[in-house]
């Protein structure tokens, strides 16, 4: 079982609601389970040719992230319907075991974007992270021209550290990252 659980009546409104009252959704995070393989592909699908997320790797040049230690989630909306899915990994800045960080990544349906549901998402995954693990930071990067996604990274409670150059390679070109952490020990 994974750090999130779907039971039926499990209701997880996004920590700190109360300080932030109306500027996030309330959605949920839960474990993928074997009836999200549609949902997962049509998700897959939609953003295969999307800007940020359209990679033309053969599939077995892809990282998998339960390689890094890392898992994935379906975010839902109280209802439970799925709008998006996190995945995280570990990131190492050092040889040892306190120096490992989780990374996290998000993709939401382009049916829900605009409607903050992924700083949402970002922001009760690194709460889930942090609640769960001995990590000091949890990091995300994003293309430095994705707009939408580093508002939503500032949202979410994530300072921008800077700029990773040529860092990633989408679609024959490299591509520089803009970098934001977010530390156990920053406010709420």
């Amino acid at each position: 079982m994974g750090i999130f659980r779907s039971g039926a009546n499990e209701q997880r409104p996004v920590a700190g609601a109360a300080a932030v009252a109306g500027e996030l959704p309330s959605i949920r995070l839960r474990d993928v389970e074997e009836a999200d393989a549609e949902f997962l592909a049509e998700l897959q699908s939609s953003v295969a040719d999307d800007e940020w997320d359209g990679y033309d790797d053969a599939p077995e040049d892809m990282l998998s992230g339960g390689s890094y230690g890392g898992g994935s989630a379906v975010v839902e909306l109280n209802d439970r319907t799925p709008v998006g899915s996190v995945s995280w990994i570990q990131v190492p800045h050092g040889p040892n075991r306190s120096s490992l960080a989780w990374c996290i990544g998000i993709t939401v349906s382009p049916l829900f974007r605009g409607q903050r549901i992924g700083a949402a998402a970002q922001r009760l995954l690194y709460e889930t992270l942090f609640r769960t693990s001995q990590a000091n930071r949890v990091e995300a990067e994003t293309d430095v021209d994705n707009i939408a996604e580093r508002r939503s990274l500032e949202l979410a409670g994530f300072t921008l550290e800077g700029i990773a150059r040529r860092a990633n390679w989408r679609r024959g070109v490299w591509h520089d990252m803009a970098v934001y952490s977010r530390l156990r020990t920053d406010a709420p």
